[in-house]
């Protein structure tokens, strides 16, 4: 097999485990449903990964990575440090509203998970941590005078707002989510 058609397979294999983990939870993603889904046999999928949970932490692994960069690139497209702290929130509520929103995959996933040392919860933890570093990174560009403090603050707003709009299916939670983090600047 060529290098091309093996990284095809693992492409194709994670993606879909990846939208199917994100609609239905880990539990529920079953190698049978990853293999229906995908297209890619059985025998192929376990000659690329020894497990469905290393199946799984790839696949988050992935999202990760991607879902920082648009964060990144939605935030930073405002002008002034303030405006993209609020901004944070701002694309929260697009992504709140598009279509096959299901909320924050790592809360999911984490929430899935008990043992605080699976390399799930890790990944959940590390997406978390790089969240919180990318909100501090923002607080300290606006000249906060406690940048750690207003950087936690943000992050229990954007999770906070992430899981009213799941739970409650009520996508204003990041309009009252930058409403106070508003008051936290002018404060």
């Amino acid at each position: 097999m060529n290098t091309q058609t093996t990284q095809t397979v693992r492409d194709t294999v994670l993606k879909t485990a990846e939208a199917l983990i994100y609609q239905n939870g880990i539990h529920a993603t079953g190698m049978d449903l990853l293999v229906r889904t995908s297209g890619v046999a059985r025998k192929t999928i376990y000659r690329y990964f020894s497990t469905k949970d290393e199946i799984a932490a790839q696949a988050l692994h992935a999202r990760d990575i991607r879902w920082m960069a648009w964060f990144r690139a939605e935030v930073d497209k405002a002008e002034t440090p303030a405006e993209r702290i609020l901004n944070l929130f701002t694309a929260l509520k697009g992504w709140f509203t598009s279509e096959g929103f299901c909320g924050c995959a790592f809360i999911n996933t984490a929430g899935e998970v008990g043992d605080p040392d699976d390399p799930i919860r890790l990944i959940a933890k590390e997406h978390k941590q790089k969240v919180f570093e990318y909100a501090l990174e923002l607080c300290k560009d606006y000249g906060a005078a406690n940048p750690d403090a207003l950087a936690k603050q943000l992050l229990i707003l954007m999770d906070g707002a992430i899981t009213v709009a799941r739970v409650m299916g009520d996508h204003s939670s990041a309009d009252t989510a930058r409403d106070i983090a508003q008051n936290l600047l002018n404060t």
